[in-house]
């Protein structure tokens, strides 16, 4: 196994995942299978309980794990599948061994952070990264770990430690350090500063690591002498030295490192050069080319979905969902403009305490082609999604709604249609006597770590003929990702489905909601589960790909081509059909290669 370890220098927020990300397609653009683990410095055991405000979304993956948002950027990227134990955190560790003492493991020994600690890591990424994460049996032939935070972190320290002695014991020419750091230029003199690197090298030097490769952010390439300077001073060969400059949007950061040889730099390290064959990423460079057309200014042909949340003010905190609807608008061929309403701002409380705010919420909701209401835990701005789902119902504007999207779609429909003024959820009203969505009997109210309905699991179409199936390539079921503690109670549906809306998705019992639908709608589909999460470049979800289509008004000629799904990956089911379409202008042709269906973004060039 080889190893390539990315740490970052000066200040956070460099991209470190992003540049993680990329190594990792390039190297496997390199012939090579690539698995990943991402380290979070912090005491938390996972991401599960931590506020979107702080650490963005919370990814969850196929097995349940909750985890940081940038193993979502590794499996878009890489498109893999990766397992909790990808993500290892300080709590984890300590965690284990203490666990490990507990049992008396350490046969009476004074449990330390050297070697005991330091050695739990080691440990744990050996383990991690021998699990097979693409499909194939056996384990990758390089992993690539990301250590979160900066160097010179009190908390990074052990991590710090463990790499130094982790470096020995693979041997050198298994394993290969990258640093990203920060080239500020300033605007003064409008000079490529060097020194803050220098110092960051210094400090990674001084702890035992030394880099193999420079990747330094900068607002533009680095000069020449620039490079000389950082070489002389971090005593790093000048060939190894990369720019991340800025770029439109992420997708060019592969093509940044292949064409500066990055691959060579890294293969070289690791002894790999004579075995690696030229980077292919033909398919990477034409997506980039279409999400680079789309969002030319020239470019007018365009799709406005409204974001109706709670977590606005972070926008990571969507990171998943506006990835997918990126993908599926790349392959409508519309550019996406993404209209963030923030959900309290709907309420009538708000038009009275602020009218204004009011108004424009509402005029940005109303001049969407589209509404999508996300996921979210709390009572804060639930009557305002309920307003939307009310406003996509009864003005025939595509909806679609996600978990907690799903069960206020249940509770508008219960309250307008059913004359149940009432109804309303036992999360926010626990003594309503019409519980819409109830808390589900096997979860913990005392326990909130890890407890809710997570991970992958299948639901069955109850009706074949619905737009979710013909979505899915009318397949009989389809495994997605779940993250919820309340669900849609069981006792209401014959009343609901009586009232018109269908319930065309269910668990394996038959008694677990998991997609409703409202036939006499152009578009209004909920889902218990999060689709958002299996989206991939190449291979958009499913329902996302129909909203987008739906909102362009192109929904029924998308339904009627029988090949419009991809393989199948992202959207859990496996249709064989033929290479996918995309659309232009209305009209539907096939990709050269079948590898333009969607493009991955960090939100640069999207309009908000």
């Amino acid at each position: 196994m080889k190893y390539v370890l990315v740490t970052g220098g000066v200040v956070s927020g460099l991209g470190k995942g992003v540049t993680a990300s990329s190594i990792g397609l390039l190297l496997k653009s390199c012939g090579f299978r690539v698995t990943s683990i991402k380290i979070d410095p912090y005491l938390n055991t996972d991401a599960g309980t931590m506020s979107p405000f702080e650490h963005g979304e919370v990814f969850v993956l196929d097995d349940g794990g909750e985890v940081d948002l940038d193993l979502g950027n590794y499996e878009r990227f890489l498109d893999i599948t990766l397992t909790r134990d990808n993500n290892i955190t300080t709590g984890k560790i300590y965690q284990s061994v203490i666990n490990k003492e507990r049992r008396g493991d350490y046969l009476g020994k004074t449990v330390q952070v050297v070697p005991h600690i330091t050695d739990a890591i080691q440990e744990w990424i050996e383990r991690a990264a021998k699990i097979p994460v693409d499909g194939k049996e056996g384990p990758a032939d390089i992993c690539v770990i990301e250590l979160g935070g900066t160097i010179g972190d009190i908390e990074s320290m052990p991590f710090i430690e463990a790499f130094g002695q982790f470096s020995y014991r693979v041997d050198p020419g298994n394993f290969c350090l990258v640093h990203v750091s920060l080239v500020p230029v300033l605007n003064v003199v409008g000079e490529q500063k060097t020194k803050p690197t220098q110092h960051s090298v210094r400090g990674l030097r001084g702890l035992g690591l030394t880099p193999n490769i420079l990747a330094c952010r900068s607002t533009m390439a680095l000069d020449d002498n620039v490079k000389l300077k950082l070489s002389q001073f971090c005593h790093v060969p000048a060939e190894n030295i990369v720019t991340l400059y800025d770029v439109p949007n992420i997708w060019h950061i592969p093509l940044l490192l292949r064409d500066q040889k990055a691959h060579e730099a890294i293969l070289k390290e690791l002894n790999l050069i004579g075995i690696a064959r030229k980077p292919d990423l033909t398919g990477w460079t034409a997506r980039t080319k279409v999400y680079d057309m789309l969002h030319d200014p020239s470019f007018t042909l365009q799709v406005k979905i409204a974001m109706v949340g709670k977590y606005i003010g972070l926008k990571d905190s969507y990171l998943s969902v506006l990835k997918a609807l990126l993908h599926a608008s790349v392959g409508c061929r519309k550019k996406l403009i993404v209209e963030w309403v923030e959900a309290s701002h709907l309420e009538d409380i708000t038009a009275k305490e602020d009218p204004d705010t009011y108004k424009a919420a509402w005029n940005r909701l109303k001049d969407a082609d589209g509404i999508l209401v996300p996921g979210g835990f709390g009572d804060r701005g639930v009557q305002g999604k309920i307003l939307a789902a009310k406003y996509a119902r009864e003005g025939k504007v595509p909806f679609l709604g996600i978990c907690l999207g799903m069960q206020i779609a249940v509770i508008e429909y219960a309250r307008s249609v059913l004359g149940l003024h009432d109804a309303n959820t036992e999360e926010f009203d626990p003594q309503t006597s019409n519980p819409c969505v109830i808390f589900m009997p096997e979860g913990s109210k005392t326990h909130m770590g890890g407890t809710m309905r997570l991970g992958s699991r299948r639901t069955y179409f109850k009706v074949p003929d619905c737009k979710s199936a013909k979505l899915y390539g009318d397949a009989a079921f389809v495994d997605e990702r779940h993250r919820h503690r309340y669900e849609v109670n069981p006792d209401m549906i014959s009343k609901l489905e009586a009232a018109g809306l269908s319930f065309v998705g269910r668990d394996e019992t038959g008694r677990r909601m998991e997609i409703v639908e409202l036939p006499s709608h152009p578009y209004f589909i909920a889902v218990q589960f999060h689709p958002e999460f299996k989206s991939r470049p190449g291979k958009p979800s499913a329902l996302f790909s129909g909203l987008i289509a739906a909102s362009c008004g192109q929904l029924d000629l998308f339904l009627n081509k029988s090949d419009h799904v991809s393989n199948g990956v992202a959207n859990g089911v496996n249709t064989g059909k033929a290479t996918p379409k995309i659309w232009q202008n209305g009209n539907c042709f096939k990709s050269a290669n079948g590898s333009l269906n969607g493009v991955y973004s960090n939100g640069n060039g999207v309009h908000h």
